[in-house]
């Protein structure tokens, strides 16, 4: 039999599977379906679903208390704020929730996402329209925040709702044809001098 030369198919795929897991596994390395499996055994624990879905009401009472403008009941999730109660001088069209997640994150690095007109106000047509509500999604991951993490989430929110008069609105200066929401650019709305 000839020596198995080095860019061998037989070569390539154990390297394949040392590196990267079996071609069956679709592309996923076996650490993360084993991490996949490990979810689910914890989505299903009792204990785990009451301490996630507690963390979230926790989060939701307290902006709640805060006069911060969310959609209740909270899931065991995420917390949805209304971003056009908060921002009511942002026109739908000038996308106040974007305004809200771009805030979130200046202030303190919280990752939210528009939930809204920039996701779903574009028609097929190329029109655009108000969508029916403007949220800023706060998805809460598994096993990964704790309670000093949570009671900071809460303190910079409360700061950002505390400044929402002065938040302005975003256009968007490039979008793609398909899902603009990933990947769309956006600049601040000048304010005229004589509203500032």
């Amino acid at each position: 039999m000839p020596a198995r030369r080095r860019g061998s198919p037989e070569r390539c795929r154990n390297l394949l599977i040392l590196t990267e897991g079996f071609p069956t596994y679709g592309g996923l390395a076996g650490r993360d379906l084993e991490a996949i499996a490990q979810g689910l055994t914890e989505v299903v624990d009792e204990h785990y679903l009451r301490y996630r879905i507690r963390s979230t009401e926790y989060l939701a009472e307290a902006l709640d208390r805060g006069g911060v403008p969310i959609v209740l009941p909270a899931g065991g999730h995420a917390v949805y704020i209304d971003a056009r109660a908060l921002l009511p001088h942002v026109p739908p069209l000038q996308y106040p929730g974007q305004s809200l997640a771009v805030a979130l994150y200046e202030a303190g690095g919280i990752r939210s996402v528009e939930i809204g007109t920039v996701m779903f106000g574009r028609h097929p047509d190329g029109r655009e329209t108000p969508a029916g509500m403007d949220l800023v999604r706060m998805a809460i991951p598994r096993r990964t925040y704790t309670q000093s993490h949570v009671d900071y989430v809460i303190e910079v929110v409360l700061a950002v709702a505390s400044h929402a008069a002065e938040l302005r609105g975003y256009r968007i200066t490039s979008e793609p044809p398909q899902l603009r929401h990933f990947t769309a650019r956006f600049e601040p709305v000048e304010v005229p001098a004589a509203v500032r």
